[in-house]
């Protein structure tokens, strides 16, 4: 599948490995890694650095392979996950730096057009969100309100 907004094609990526067991090597039970997870999201770690965390540091690859649930189910079963999606808070965020800079540079063309492409993102996920009940249907993206949805 394309990018949105953009040429690239997106097709080159990492794969995860065939064999979905448990690796013999690893010592760590599925109870250690849950309550790990929940410290780590405690902390304030967002899903995707946590399974980074847990890959890097503790050698855990995949966490549905030693848990049989994924790292944002374990969180929403704990009370734990965030209450917007993190690719949609991540778009957020990254439209209230553009907001920002273009307050210091008005003149900036390509930032307010870029501004205009991350916007245009942040309405299109917000849509599929509310339409699989992710989102409250009355969840509306403002960008005067943008910030404080970040901070």
């Amino acid at each position: 599948m394309g990018r949105m907004h953009s040429h690239g094609k997106g097709i080159s990526a990492s794969c995860i490995p065939y064999k979905r067991t448990v690796p013999n090597w690893l010592k760590t039970t599925a109870r250690e890694v849950v309550d790990q997870i929940c410290k780590l999201s405690k902390k304030g770690i967002p899903p995707s650095q946590i399974g980074a965390v847990l890959r890097d540091s503790h050698g855990i690859g995949q966490v549905k392979n030693v848990t049989g649930r994924k790292i944002l189910r374990i969180l929403k079963h704990n009370g734990l996950a965030p209450e917007i999606p993190e690719d949609l808070y991540s778009l957020i965020k990254k439209a209230v730096v553009i907001r920002k800079h273009l307050e210091k540079a008005r003149k900036d063309k390509s930032g307010k057009f870029r501004l205009v492409l991350v916007e245009s993102r942040i309405h299109r996920l917000a849509r599929y969100y509310k339409k699989t009940r992710q989102l409250p249907a009355a969840w509306k993206y403002d960008s005067t309100t943008a910030s404080t949805l970040v901070a």
